[in-house]
């Protein structure tokens, strides 16, 4: 089977990687194709922070050249010969962290986080360092001294964050698969605006190391991309407990892509439309859900709705994302104001312990409420994709109240630690991409992976690219 250039950048990685194996196409054609494309296209979309076209076409050489010399597949890892990104929140040796500031352009990394080590032995190739929110902390990645990230299927709006950068470039063809980090939606906020898969893993199946937890928990690092499958083997990919990890899981006897692909039986799945204290989703995502609990329906599902009032968690978590800000480290006189407002917001050491604790017994509730339940499909995001800029105008108070009604679905299942995760659901009146959130119980992504494989089987999105970059079909 011979693929177009276009169609071989908007192919999954699991069919990449395969192709690779299959010696239809080498890593390193894989690799200047998609350097290629990042010389075209991240001028309109500033996705792309840093570059590594020099060591990413070495790695590249170096794999093909083993691949040629190779008379077996047994000895490659799952996704050799890949290219990826990694969003600049994560190390990469050799290569700048700026964590969105533009004041530290030229921090290069001394070592590699785990999640970077992880992909490097599955045999990937970074390509570079993807955009961020200033510190990761907004959900659009517009921070000062850097362009404005734009989202391909319309690039009036943003594509979210603080996974933005990853979002736009495996959206734009730029990458099959990109890492991202969700303290609060990073990975399923972007996921939503973008038409991907974004997995949230559970606390603890995915290791921070070498560095340490700063915001009780409730951070996962995990993967953008386009199909379930992908989602599921790049999990088996960096799920693992490293030595001296705060909160760790066993991994499971049975991979995560094999348990993705099983029948399941008829599962007892609740929803809620109506989120308090904000209320009812914006029309078209209360559409998007309404079509998804039909297909869930039609499969024999027992659906059930449910409220959820996550009035009393907004503060608590407002007051630990703000002391995640303040223990960044990096001086208040380089960020920007939002962030300076933040950071004043955290308030003293016993504020926060009681923030954490206020967090956990929500929790706790959330938690119950779920175990009722095998799934709970809910909105990922209030109302569609802002413009870029939409709320430039606004004072760092009003932006905050803004930003909380419109991502307040997904924080409370980074305060549980439940796995979650974004599927596509259609488009908006802008041609911009909607998506429902599927969330598990503790530390059973199987259940919502092999959930979302049903509903994508049911309604496929991976052949949706946008216009301009890819003639959609």
């Amino acid at each position: 089977m011979s693929f177009s250039n276009e169609d071989l950048a908007f192919l999954p990685a699991l069919k990449q990687a395969r192709l690779i194996r299959d010696r239809a196409i080498s890593p390193l054609e894989l690799t200047e194709l998609y350097l290629s494309r990042i010389d075209k296209y991240n001028p309109q979309l500033n996705c792309f922070y840093h570059v590594a076209a020099d060591s990413a076409i070495a790695d590249a050489r170096q794999k093909t050249e083993y691949l040629a010399k190779s008379k077996s597949n047994s000895d490659l890892p799952p996704l050799f010969g890949v290219p990826t990104a990694i969003k600049d929140l994560t190390s990469v040796k050799g290569m700048p962290t700026t964590y969105g500031v533009g004041a530290i352009k030229d921090n290069f990394a001394t070592y590699d986080d785990n999640i970077t080590l992880k992909l490097k032995q599955a045999g990937t190739i970074i390509l570079g360092k993807t955009a961020t929110s200033q510190l990761g902390s907004l959900p659009y990645t517009e921070p000062e001294g850097f362009a404005p990230t734009r989202n391909p299927w319309n690039l009036n709006y943003t594509p979210g964050g603080s996974s933005g950068g990853a979002a736009a470039a495996v959206a734009a063809g730029l990458c099959s698969i990109a890492q991202g980090g969700d303290a609060g939606g990073s990975i399923r906020g972007p996921a939503f605006c973008c038409n991907l898969v974004g997995l949230k893993p559970s606390r603890g199946r995915v290791s921070y190391a070498p560095v340490g937890d700063r915001q009780n928990g409730i951070a996962s690092s995990g993967m953008l991309v386009r199909t379930v499958a992908d989602a599921a083997a790049l999990l088996d990919t960096i799920s693992g407990y490293v030595t001296g990890d705060p909160y760790w899981l066993p991994n499971p006897e049975t991979s995560f892509l094999e348990m993705s692909e099983r029948e399941l039986p008829q599962l007892r799945i609740a929803y809620a439309t109506e989120i308090l204290p904000v209320g009812k989703a914006a029309a078209e995502c209360q559409q998007s859900l309404d079509s998804t609990i039909q297909i869930l329906a039609e499969m024999g599902h027992e659906i059930e709705p449910i409220s959820i009032d996550l009035s009393e968690l907004i503060e608590p978590f407002k007051r630990i994302w703000a002391a995640g800000v303040a223990a960044a480290g990096i001086p208040a006189e380089i960020l920007s104001q939002i962030n300076r407002w933040i950071m004043q917001q955290a308030g003293t050491a016993g504020e926060y312990l009681q923030a954490a604790g206020q967090m956990q017994a929500i929790a706790r509730n959330i938690v119950s409420i779920c175990d009722r339940y095998d799934a709970l499909i809910v909105p990922t995001y209030m109302h569609p994709a802002i413009k870029v800029g939409e709320w430039a105008h606004l004072n760092s108070e009003e932006t905050l109240e803004k930003i909380v009604s419109w991502i307040l679905p997904c924080p409370p299942f980074n305060a549980t630690g439940q796995p979650s995760i974004n599927i596509p659901a259609g488009f908006d009146r802008n041609g911009v991409p909607l998506g429902v959130q599927l969330v598990g119980k503790p530390a059973a992504e199987e259940t919502i992976l092999a959930l979302a494989a049903q509903i994508e089987a049911a309604k496929p999105w991976s052949h949706f690219c946008p216009t301009g970059f890819k003639v959609s079909v």
